[in-house]
């Protein structure tokens, strides 16, 4: 074999490389589901998006929940009997309200109890699917977040309050539609949430809920943590995610960076008993 034969069979396995291990991990991923669903006895979905860093002609590529997602998990809903168990796997910074509000009443409307497992973040319409299950699980350090709508780049609250502070013969064309807009979004993702939450809270209860959700109180990319979410949405927020679910999130590894920004041994580390005399 010639120095060109290598060059070239070289080529051949870097290109297929990628896709032999991407197949090694999808087995692996099938292998951990069908693993947990006999244990379990339930019905396993993963919503999951990294915030990849691959690029297109320098654009970074950014993943969120869409109507693709909504007709994947509907569409395993309804492959699942009505009185088995569903436990949704979150990993998201959110997305399109239609398709989130979608799977969240896909969620609600199961006869099964809904169990969501939250390993690192659900923000914004991942928070919003999590408030339709019967019950929360989250590490200690995971996160959810707002669900209060977004016009464009800017919150919908914000929008309204320039409309406020502002005389009306001073504010464009523009601003006054974006306003409106705004101001029905707001109303429209505050009912789902509260429609979402009657079945589990009282009514006043869902309400308190899903104002504070929506209302713009904080930053759109504000973190709920596990203590918050205990107190602030009223259904039951679990820790401790069983460590089949955490193994699950290490078989959706980012795209290799050519230097990682966080390295170490990954293996347990347990503290060695002092020596004696020391």
């Amino acid at each position: 074999m010639g120095p060109t034969d290598i060059f070239w069979l070289f080529l051949i396995l870097t290109a297929v490389h990628p896709l032999i291990k991407q197949r090694m991990l999808d087995a692996a991923r099938q292998r951990l589901i069908a693993k947990i669903e006999r244990e379990r006895g339930s019905r396993v979905i993963l919503l999951v998006h990294r915030q990849e860093t691959m690029s297109i002609l320098g654009f970074p590529i950014f993943r969120y929940i869409d109507v693709n997602d909504s007709e994947a998990v509907i569409r395993a809903i309804h492959m699942t009997d009505g009185d088995m168990p569903l436990d949704i796997v979150l990993h998201t910074p959110g997305g399109l309200v239609l398709p989130s509000v979608q799977i969240a009443k896909a969620i609600n409307r199961h006869k099964g109890k809904v169990t969501v497992f939250v390993p690192h973040y659900a923000m914004s319409g991942g928070t919003l699917i999590a408030l339709a299950a019967d019950e929360i699980v989250m590490c200690e350090h995971a996160v959810l977040g707002p669900v209060d709508p977004q016009i464009g780049q800017f919150a919908a609250v914000s929008i309204l309050k320039v409309v406020e502070q502002k005389s009306i013969d001073k504010i464009d064309d523009e601003t006054l539609i974006l306003a409106d807009q705004a101001r029905k979004a707001i109303a429209q993702v505050k009912a789902s949430v509260k429609d979402l939450l009657v079945d589990n809270l009282s009514e006043e209860r869902a309400e308190e809920v899903a104002t504070a959700l929506t209302d713009g109180r904080w930053t759109h990319d504000y973190p709920i943590t596990f203590e918050e979410a205990k107190t602030l949405i009223g259904l039951p927020v679990m820790g401790e995610i069983p460590q089949d679910f955490l193994q699950l999130m290490s078989l959706f590894p980012q795209p290799v960076r050519r230097q990682p920004s966080v390295e170490y041994l990954p293996i347990p580390h347990k503290r060695a008993p002092m020596q004696g005399g020391e």
